[in-house]
């Protein structure tokens, strides 16, 4: 995948992932940021436990999924 097409997917993953965690987001760019960290994170869980992630609509799912867990620690860490 380009840098372009993970930046993209990774921020469309963030902008998901803010909507799935009403209230627990850090605002769109906050979220969109969060959403490329989520991206690679995912990949590389979903790599781990050998997931095949390879296209634009499971690689979104596998960012999404990657956005959600970052925006739920994050969400933890700012309680504290």
């Amino acid at each position: 995948m380009s840098v372009l097409a993970f930046l993209l997917v990774g921020m469309a993953a963030g902008w998901l992932a803010g909507v799935v965690m009403k209230g627990h987001g850090h605002g769109l760019s906050g979220n969109l940021f969060l959403g490329i960290l989520g991206a690679l994170i995912g990949g590389y869980l979903f790599e781990f436990f050998a997931v095949d992630s390879k296209g634009l609509l499971p690689s979104l799912i596998t960012a999404t999924a990657g956005a959600i867990l970052v925006l739920t620690i994050t969400g933890l860490a700012n309680k504290r």
